[in-house]
């Protein structure tokens, strides 16, 4: 299976890919978080995953810039958790999907299925929706109990560590 894998970091991919390539699943990595603030975390965030990638020999792609007042005009008025998440959620799940198609890649998935602060359910219904909408598969995988050793990879790897999901609200929080 040729895969598309959407990384929303380097700690939460880690494990991810690890994982996945065990399964025999060729991986390429996709950046798309327009979501994440502010510029410095951004950058702090992609650089990291390029870093993975490249430790792993893996493709990455890097798909659009810091992207503030995108993201805050996607979610509009929507400012409070859980549904600001859910839009931020589909946006990227959705570009990942319409990517993966593009491609040629078989289906897609998301390094955010491995937080244990991320509402699993949704991001498993929004990802499956993408994957109707834009005709490729959605791998569904519940990566939550490699999250520690994840971490641990990454730490092992001196990859940036954040403390929040990467949006100005959580950042608040």
């Amino acid at each position: 299976m040729k895969l598309l894998f959407h990384c929303c970091c380097g700690p939460c991919a880690a494990a991810c890919i690890e994982n996945l390539a065990d399964e025999g699943i060729s991986l390429s990595l996709f950046w798309y978080n327009p979501n994440i603030h502010p510029l410095a975390e951004y950058e702090s965030r992609r650089g990291a995953l390029a870093a993975l990638a490249a430790a792993k020999n893996l493709p990455l792609e890097i798909d659009g810039e810091y992207g503030l007042e995108f993201f805050l005009g996607e979610i509009g008025s929507e400012l409070a958790a859980p549904g600001r998440c859910e839009i931020c959620y589909r946006m990227r799940l959705e570009r990942t999907a319409a990517r993966a198609a593009e491609g040629g890649f078989d289906g897609f998935s998301t390094s955010l299925l491995i937080s244990p602060y991320q509402r699993h359910d949704a991001i498993r219904r929004l990802g499956e929706e993408a994957a109707a909408k834009f005709g490729v598969n959605f791998l569904y995988r519940d990566f939550r109990p490699l999250f520690r050793k994840g971490q641990a990879q990454a730490r092992d790897l001196g990859l940036y560590m954040q403390k929040y999901c990467g949006c100005t609200f959580s950042l608040h929080e």
